[in-house]
């Protein structure tokens, strides 16, 4: 009987284990890694930036060239001798001066985040110049007419030009990388433009010019300029994604919207004596200036984030 019973129990055992061999496992799924972050930058933004500017080139260029000589003026002989119409044809360049200013304005863009780490986009804006006006002064003399030294007599010219931009805006390609997820480095280029103006005068006299025949001892002439450029633009910065949608940005720019060259009223001497008013000679005078610059400004922007949203796998 004893023999028996464990016969059975050793039976009921091997049972149970083939029985639970059978059985489902309850083991859980497979560990599989979480999907990639959405895309934070891709989507459209707009924003406001504020810094300020400086010119590159503060130099005016100023020239005269004759355009009439009367052969038959008042003491033609006299006057040829000391101080003839060749001599106003030196050009005279302008320096110093600092056309520069605050600068604040917005901006509208569109990126798109690829390979997790690279960015493309498009941006346009625009900003108002405050204070970019430069003036300057000048002043020379020489001794003019053919041959030098006692054969010249001599001639003080003074200037005053002035030239500013009046506002700035750009459309402009950003192509960057992200160092995190949220810090972008970028460079961008593109087109420029402004409004921009300019102006000039000046003034001559010839103190000896009275005592040979009565000439007028004094002349002078003036212009401006006005218009809208455009030109090119390149530069880089740095953008940080501190919130969510609101991000903050540095950013140099380097900008040219080319030179403008505009011409100044005729001026010349006249008779003061005999034939009064005759013109003696006439000059043509033409300004030319140029404008670029740089730009470091700061600003920041709110991204509308109208990616789409990632593919999440459901179990």
């Amino acid at each position: 009987m004893k023999k028996f019973a464990l016969s059975f129990a050793a039976l009921a055992l091997t049972a149970g284990s083939a029985l639970a061999a059978d059985l489902p496992s309850r083991k859980g799924p497979p560990v599989l890694p979480p999907p990639p972050p959405p895309p934070l930058w891709t989507g459209f933004y707009v924003g406001l930036n504020a810094g300020g500017g400086w010119a590159s080139s503060n130099s005016v260029t100023i020239g005269s060239t004759p355009i009439f000589t009367n052969p038959a003026g008042p003491a033609a002989g006299i006057i040829a001798a000391h101080a003839g119409p060749a001599a106003l044809s030196a050009s005279g360049i302008i320096g110093g001066g600092n056309n520069g200013g605050f600068i604040g304005g917005g901006q509208i863009g569109y990126n798109y985040q690829f390979y997790n780490n690279f960015l493309v986009g498009i941006e346009a804006d625009i900003q108002g110049v405050a204070a970019s006006g430069g003036s300057r002064t000048g002043a020379g003399a020489a001794l003019v007419g053919p041959g030098s030294g006692a054969t010249g007599t001599p001639i003080t010219t003074s200037f005053s030009v002035s030239q500013s931009l009046d506002y700035i805006g750009t459309v402009r390609g950003r192509l960057g990388w992200l160092a995190t997820p949220t810090l972008l480095v970028y460079g961008t280029g593109g087109l420029a433009y402004g409004g921009v103006s300019s102006s000039a005068a000046y003034f001559s006299t010839n103190p000896a010019y009275p005592a040979l025949s009565g000439l007028s001892a004094a002349w002078g002439s003036a212009g401006a300029f006005s218009d809208t450029r455009v030109g090119w633009t390149a530069g880089g910065g740095v953008e940080w994604m501190f919130m969510p949608n609101w991000s903050a940005k540095v950013e140099y720019l380097y900008f040219d919207l080319g030179s403008v060259t505009y011409n100044l009223a005729p001026t010349g001497s006249i008779a003061l004596a005999g034939p009064v008013g005759q013109p003696w000679w006439l000059n043509a005078s033409q300004v030319s200036a140029r404008f670029n610059g740089n730009i470091v400004r700061a600003g920041a922007n709110y991204h509308f984030n109208w990616a789409a949203a990632p593919v999440v796998a459901k179990y």
